[in-house]
């Protein structure tokens, strides 16, 4: 596909009122959960020191998630998306409360029912996030033009990489300096502030369709078919559920900063904020210079840098090079996101963005927090180094497959 349009501003998409506000949203929602996943899952490693323990924050958001998205996508598609994401929000912040109960030692809970709860709540917001996601996904290509779509996608990703910069440093630093109770309040505001947000934006029309004769599970299978017989689509999110799923080492930070780098809470800080400082710096770069010509070539370039930067920081035992290391993987990663959401606003018709966004998140989700689950599973089977060096190396393993049997789609232009 090829644009002979004229040279559009870098600030394109930034003329859109309501856009600005959906990105902010955006960046403020993964702040905050991201804050509140690092919190949780330093106070629990601190509490068990089980490897598995982090694994199974990830499990218990992934499972509700997964089984949901898909209907939450049939939904978007066919319901109020603003109000969607309104209400799901809601759900999200009253979970948030419950853990600052839950949390505290005034509350009277021994571990076991603190752990309990914890989980249960955590399973709560991934049931939430699989209605909130697929609205949010479905939402934002109505805010701007179509030749707008490849500018948005780079601002909407650095907003996104600017709330995870944020989030995992300021999580170990409150944590550190507020302690777990306040810096969870914190986390209950800034929900707060998503919610004024997204009541700023004005909710597209829903697509008329005959409700009577709109069979839920024909929807889902429609979805899921397209995703399937869209090539591009395919490989796009796969390579991305694949290489984050084994190559990921997110849930393993905190093992990393107690046991192996031995920096602790403000170490994990840092840790957590290098790859999004990478991914910033990258986004802001690609604003000016988008990774669009040659954008199938870039996505398998960028996947290889990211699972040898995460060989690097599986060896490493000194902070600096592990930063580093991170770093990099926040680079690869932001131009691999840059380029499947743009893949994905291009190739998806507008009366199917809610059930193709969902299935993006199924897999996006599979590999973050399935992915999380898998690298404290063989943290603990296999020792946490080992387990990283096994990951790093898939996703070299995978890329070169991918590489091999998509050859055709190496001159695509976006």
């Amino acid at each position: 596909m090829t644009d002979s349009s004229p040279k559009q501003s870098p600030y394109e998409a930034l003329k859109y009122p309501e856009f600005v506000a959906f990105i902010f949203a955006n960046g403020f929602v993964t702040m905050a959960l991201l804050i509140q996943e690092v919190i949780l899952g330093y106070s629990i490693y601190k509490i068990t020191h089980d490897p598995l323990a982090l694994g199974l924050i990830g499990l218990a958001e992934a499972l509700p998630y997964i089984s949901l998205a898909l209907f939450g996508g049939h939904f978007a598609d066919r319901r109020n998306k603003k109000t969607i994401m309104q209400v799901s929000l809601a759900f999200i912040t009253l979970g948030s409360v419950v853990l600052i109960w839950a949390t505290n030692p005034t509350s009277g809970l021994t571990q076991a029912q603190m752990l309990t709860v914890v989980y249960g709540v955590i399973m709560l917001i991934g049931f939430s996030r699989g209605f909130y996601s697929p609205a949010s996904g479905s939402l934002n290509p109505f805010l701007i033009p179509k030749d707008v779509f490849a500018n948005a996608a780079t601002w909407q990703s650095s907003f996104w990489q600017a709330g995870a910069i944020l989030g995992p440093g300021l999580a170990g630093f409150l944590y550190a300096y507020l302690g777990l109770t306040h810096a969870l309040w914190c986390v209950v505001g800034l929900f707060v502030l998503v919610m004024i947000l997204i009541s700023m934006i004005t909710a597209p029309p829903i697509p008329q369709q005959n409700e009577q004769k709109v069979n839920i599970f024909f929807s889902l299978r429609e979805g899921i078919v397209y995703v399937f017989k869209t090539k591009i689509i395919l490989y796009a999110i796969s390579l991305d559920l694949f290489s984050v799923l084994f190559g990921g080492v997110i849930a393993l930070l905190p093992v990393y900063s107690e046991d192996v780098l031995h920096v602790g809470a403000e170490g994990l800080g840092i840790l957590r904020a290098a790859p999004s400082i990478g991914a910033v710096l990258c986004m802001i770069l690609m604003v000016y210079i988008p990774p669009l010509g040659k954008a199938w070539r870039n996505l398998l370039l960028a996947i290889i840098g990211f699972g040898l930067a995460t060989l690097v920081f599986a060896v490493s035992t000194n902070i600096w090079l592990s930063v580093i290391a991170l770093f990099f993987t926040g680079v690869f990663d932001s131009v691999s996101v840059i380029i499947r959401q743009t893949i994905l606003r291009f190739f998806t018709p507008d009366e199917m963005r809610g059930r193709v966004s969902s299935v993006n998140g199924i897999f996006v989700s599979s590999s973050n927090e399935l992915g999380a689950f898998e690298s404290g599973f063989l943290a603990k089977v296999m020792g946490t180094v080992p387990s990283v060096i096994f990951g790093g190396a898939m996703t070299l393993i995978i890329v070169t497959i991918v590489w091999i049997r998509s050859k055709e789609l190496f001159d695509l232009r976006l």
